[in-house]
């Protein structure tokens, strides 16, 4: 009864924001579980909004908010604090020596606002160029970048906003002699028509290393610096948005590392606060230098704030001391091989990709066809929730649906394995997924 009465409140108080709410209501949260009002335990392979890369109510996290909310927690957005020093510093020595300068600031569509108005005044042209399945954030800049949703009904997005083709390699039409992906002729041909719609005003491209809301799409290797020689010979900015792959995640501290291509413009967010609200925005003294002679303006309330700069110290301490990113990168191989092997015994699994401790399935009705299963999906997904693991679908036209697999970076080996029996089990127990 009592249950009942919570959802006809919320139905009664709270605006809708475009998503299915999950059916049970969460009343605290540890390490890799969340818990309902029941105490059932639920693992989270989502890390929340596939951010708390440290789990719920990580204790050194705990520690330092107490501390910096009974100390040093918001100032005068004019005014600088020894952490905000500190963490510029340590974010400089984990990045390659072009990035070095950093604005901190509070949510991905922030960073990623703040990075498109910097490219724009460095370079004095408009256009920004991202992927067809691109997510950035929901404020006007962003969302003009976002393509994979929430583009129809607001009025005119940002003039300049133009479209690149995601490498999906899974689905792409384009293809060699043998049947591989051919990305580089599918970026030759997406940049062709950047090039004919573009009314000579390219600044940036804006792009995340694996696509998430866009489906786990992984840039194959290679595509990251071409793209990179792409954006040189029109004299644009590469800018590299790492809300979701950065700090550790794919097995590497960044997911650039990869391919050994710098970006001109980072973003970060969701990990860095790992699961509290902290971003940053960090590029080069140059790029920093003419954006300051041009007047760059970018003054909001929660800027430089020191209790979000002390958060992130302590997410960069964490991961440092207890070798998270190695840890991801192994825990990341055993999660490979369990998906690879659902791919080999289920008609329904489609595809799997993704890098580390960020992966996909691709959900379709059989392997031939490779149509999309939304309702199978759906089904998956409940019956995930209903055995005590909460997984993330996402649907997008013309695709599978999509389970992306994103749990803490301390999730334990047992966990891992728990959450993957459990997946398995669902599959099993659905209708039409285990033929």
């Amino acid at each position: 009864m009592m249950d009942t009465t919570f959802w006809d409140e919320a139905d009664r108080l709270l605006i809708r924001y475009g998503v299915s709410f999950t059916p049970r209501i969460i009343e605290r949260a540890a390490g890799a579980y969340v818990f309902d009002r029941q105490g059932t335990p639920i693992l989270d392979f989502t890390s929340g909004q596939m951010s708390a890369i440290l789990g719920h109510a990580h204790p050194d996290i705990v520690s330092t908010v107490s501390a910096a909310v009974a100390s040093l927690d918001h100032l005068y957005s004019g005014m600088l604090s020894p952490p905000l020093l500190e963490l510029a510093g340590r974010l400089d020595a984990t990045l390659p020596a072009t990035l070095g300068k950093t604005l901190l600031l509070s949510t991905g569509a922030e960073a990623n606002e703040a990075a498109i108005k910097m490219a724009k005044l460095c370079t004095g042209r408009y256009e920004i160029v991202s992927f067809d399945r691109s997510w950035h954030g929901m404020t006007q800049g962003a969302a003009s970048a976002t393509f994979a949703a929430g583009r129809r009904g607001y009025g005119p997005p940002t003039p300049g906003n133009l479209a690149l083709p995601a490498p999906n390699a899974y689905r792409s039409p384009f293809r060699s002699s043998d049947g591989s992906h051919d990305w580089e002729a599918e970026l030759g041909y997406g940049f062709a028509l950047v090039d004919q719609q573009s009314a000579g005003s390219l600044a940036a491209c804006l792009v995340e290393p694996i696509l998430s809301s866009g489906g786990i799409l992984d840039l194959p290797p290679g595509y990251l610096r071409r793209l990179r020689e792409m954006c040189d010979e029109r004299g644009m900015l590469l800018v590299l948005d790492e809300a979701q792959t950065g700090l550790g995640r794919t097995g590497a501290m960044y997911a650039f590392e990869r391919d050994g291509v710098a970006p001109d413009i980072l973003t970060l967010s969701k990990t860095l606060g790992a699961g509290l609200p902290v971003a940053a925005v960090v590029t080069t003294a140059e790029i920093e230098q003419v954006c300051h002679e041009r007047g760059f303006l970018f003054y909001t309330t929660h800027v430089s704030d020191p209790l979000a700069a002390a958060v992130a110290l302590t997410v960069l301490d964490v991961i440092e001391r207890d070798d998270l990113v190695a840890r991801a990168a192994r825990l990341g191989e055993q999660l490979t091989g369990r998906l690879l092997a659902l791919r080999d015994s289920y008609e329904v699994v489609g595809d799997i990709r993704g890098r580390g401790l960020l992966q996909g399935v691709e959900l379709v009705r059989d392997k031939a066809s490779r149509a999309p299963a939304d309702a199978l999906g759906k089904a998956v997904t409940s019956a995930c929730l209903e055995r005590g693991l909460h997984m993330n679908i996402v649907q997008l036209p013309g695709m599978g649906g999509i389970f992306r697999i994103a749990p803490p970076l301390t999730i334990s080996d047992d966990e891992l394995h728990t959450g993957l029996d459990i997946l398995e089990a669902a599959l099993q127990a659905v209708p039409g997924a285990a033929g």
